[in-house]
């Protein structure tokens, strides 16, 4: 089964090499795999190109949409595997859209790539698939908050939230736009006990002002709370653009 892919320009999947830009491997040397499609619509999303296609009128705040001929492709995952090996990166970042949404081809893409250290990025509302999870030596766990216009009952699903509470290599990544969000993101450290060292507040935001704005209000809820600043290097380094 072939694995679908966001794009960069139509026909060229998202497969690049770059620094983390978020997280705690934030700056580290890594390949990329951006996957397409997602089973939530964050309003703020700054990859719609992943999963508003024509006729999906999930809201976005663009209010774009994407033809999805020009910004899906499939690879086989023998292909998929060799360009990312081509990259020469130690450390392999799986991306989306949702990438569990294709688990069991994640799966066999990365038993060819042994020796990589993988992390995958998602929005922890759906559970790895049983062959991929040994794969995996990083989770970045990014559930969405109110403001982000999905139902709590979609995007806050308490026995994933408990899981990935309970697995040692999930970290949680929230994006935060106004002060009141990270109450929002304490009540749900203090409901499924996540530890505090493995939270970390990222503003929203795709220009640096706007982050840097953002981020001085943040860094003070970070110290009075002792979670953890993270920054959008990325957005810093190269602007809002795929392939980065």
């Amino acid at each position: 089964m072939p694995l679908v892919l966001a794009t960069t320009t139509p026909g060229e999947p998202e497969l690049f090499a770059s620094l983390q830009g978020e997280g705690p491997s934030a700056g580290k040397p890594c390949a990329f795999v951006r996957l397409s499609r997602c089973n939530l619509a964050c309003q703020w999303c700054d990859t719609a190109y992943t999963w508003r296609f024509t006729g999906d009128n999930r809201p976005h705040r663009s209010g774009l949409d994407y033809e999805r001929r020009a910004n899906q492709v499939t690879l086989s995952e023998e292909d998929t595997a060799a360009r990312i090996a081509a990259l020469g990166k130690p450390r392999l970042v799986v991306t989306g859209g949702e990438p569990l949404l294709q688990g069991a081809a994640l799966a066999r893409m990365l038993a060819m790539l042994p020796g990589v250290r993988v992390e995958v990025e998602t929005n922890g509302t759906v559970a790895p698939h049983p062959a991929l999870d040994p794969l995996i030596a990083q989770y970045n766990v990014s559930p969405k908050l109110a403001h982000s216009g999905n139902p709590a009952d979609l995007a806050l699903v308490p026995e994933r939230l408990a899981h990935w509470a309970a697995e040692p290599r999930a970290f949680f990544k929230f994006v935060v736009a106004e002060p009141a969000d990270v109450g929002e993101v304490l009540e749900l450290a203090r409901r499924y006990e996540i530890p505090r060292e493995r939270i970390y507040l990222m503003a929203e935001g795709t220009d640096p002002a706007t982050l840097a704005e953002r981020e001085r209000w943040l860094a003070q809820l970070c110290l009075a709370e002792n979670l953890t600043l993270s920054k959008r290097l990325h957005i810093e380094l190269y602007g809002d653009t795929r392939g980065t």
